[in-house]
């Protein structure tokens, strides 16, 4: 079993910054895709970001220039760095990851539980 688990959640003014984590572990061969995603009160869940193993990176609209995501995968760690933030990126963050766990088997999507952010005005 795969489990995945976010941290760097929290409350922020805007204008601030926030860093979130989310680790990867169990029964690991390799990790496809890492991404995070988010989704607000009354809304669907929207992809935020994207990054493969090799380091191609992929933005939403909204938060081009001002979020970056990384990767690490010796740790098989992917983050997101969120700066000039504001009262609409409040959202429950969740990361998910495309994961083989043999070298024989098909990549399966995880989740993680979600980590809230929230962005006051």
């Amino acid at each position: 079993q795969v489990q995945l688990v976010e941290s760097g959640g929290g409350l922020v003014q805007a204008g601030g910054s926030l860093r979130l984590s989310c680790a990867a572990s169990g029964s690991i061969f390799s990790i496809n895709v890492m991404a995070w995603w988010r989704q607000a009160p009354g809304k669907q869940r929207e992809l935020v970001a994207a990054i493969t193993s090799g380091g191609t990176t992929n933005y939403a609209d909204s938060v081009k220039g001002r979020f970056t995501i990384s990767r690490d995968n010796a740790k098989n760690t992917v983050y997101l760095q969120m700066n000039s933030l504001k009262p609409e990126d409040t959202a429950v963050y969740y990361c998910n990851a495309d994961v083989r766990t043999d070298y024989r088997g098909s990549y399966i999507l995880y989740w993680g539980q979600g980590t809230q952010v929230t962005v006051s005005s």
